[in-house]
């Protein structure tokens, strides 16, 4: 086994200064599933910053192979003086939950928690150019609008909220940079990393099941030349600086547009909004946000929230001047100012 050099970890290494800044003597941590991709990561970051790399694998207990894949990441980390953890999901899944979402949540969980135990403000996936352009093409056969065709960002910055005291119930945030520094690499170059080096991988089975859509989509991607997924890929890249300008843009309208009318009770559980003269998308993103954060101070978990989650029939029913409910809120429209509150219980048969 060789680790790679020269050109290939130069590379690497400016990509992941130009999304963090020199590293200086900060820690990067890694997460490694053990596929081809994650591994090439794992073995540049080795050479590119000897001494500042973890490594952590996350086992979901969804396959019998997934212990021993871990087990094969830990065993290669020893032999290179790296830090490894395995995270086990300790969490059992709804059967309401979608798998891919659940499975998605609870690695991202367990990955930034253990970032901040071992030290790292910074934590990279593995994450690149092909990825990105199955991604768009998914979202985009979706109908997905400006936020889901920015596809995977490269930076993102995460709190972390971790119990440091049970009594009294004391809470502290960390800030964690989530970075993707390979989206900027094709798939082939790193197979090639870990091909040439005799650095061991596994493929996951989930990458080659025709019953899922990514699987599908990279299919399509490999016989149809037209379809270049280092242009798709720049594509994305483009909507995701659009993306950023429409959330600057939201951020401004979230501070000049929330209002407390006179008389309201509980102000803190409830947000009221002047949409008066803003477009529909602003709409759609000070609506998204006004409803996740209602859910939060009202401690409202079901039904599920997130960004994918459709909410045209609820626009379609405020511009008709009527109330309508959105995952536990109720919105309530008076003039150009829509009300989101908690939706009242639901009333069982004969009340």
């Amino acid at each position: 086994m060789t680790l790679p050099t020269g050109a290939p970890v130069a590379r690497f290494r400016r990509d992941v200064e130009a999304l963090a800044g020199p590293l200086g003597e900060r820690r990067l941590a890694l997460a490694v599933s053990g596929g081809p991709d994650s591994m090439a990561m794992l073995a540049l970051a080795v050479t590119a910053f000897p001494g500042q790399v973890a490594a952590a694998t996350v086992d979901h207990r969804l396959r019998a192979a997934s212990a021993d894949e871990a087990a094969m990441v830990a065993a290669w980390c020893a032999g290179q003086g790296v830090p490894h953890t395995t995270l086990a999901v300790d969490q059992p899944r709804d059967p309401r939950d979608n798998l891919h979402d659940w499975a998605r949540h609870q690695r991202y969980r367990l990955l930034e928690h253990w970032a901040i135990d071992v030290g790292a403000h910074l934590l990279a996936t593995a994450h690149h150019a092909d990825d990105q352009a199955e991604t768009f093409l998914m979202r985009a056969a979706r109908g997905s609008g400006v936020a889901g065709l920015a596809g995977i960002r490269t930076r993102q910055v995460v709190e972390v909220s971790r119990v440091v005291s049970e009594l009294p119930l004391t809470m502290d945030v960390w800030s964690l940079d989530l970075i993707r520094p390979l989206l900027g690499w094709r798939r082939h170059e790193l197979a090639s990393v870990v091909v040439e080096g005799g650095i061991p991988f596994v493929n996951d089975p989930s990458n080659a099941d025709g019953r899922f859509d990514r699987t599908q989509f990279r299919g399509m991607l490999a016989v149809t030349p037209l379809l270049d997924p280092a242009q798709i890929a720049r594509s994305a890249e483009h909507v995701a600086e659009a993306e950023a300008a429409l959330r600057a843009v939201e951020r401004w309208l979230w501070s000049t547009r929330k209002v407390v009318p006179v008389g309201v009770d509980d102000p803190d559980f409830q947000i009221w909004l002047d949409v008066a003269d803003v477009p529909r998308e602003l709409k759609r993103r000070l609506a998204r946000a006004a409803i996740g954060e209602v859910r939060l101070v009202n401690g409202i978990t079901r039904p599920a929230f997130t960004d994918a989650t459709n909410i045209e029939p609820l626009l379609d029913a405020l511009a008709a001047e009527k109330s309508a409910t959105q995952a536990g809120i109720l919105v309530a429209p008076h003039g150009t100012v829509w009300r989101f509150t908690a939706a009242p219980p639901r009333r069982s048969p004969g009340q």
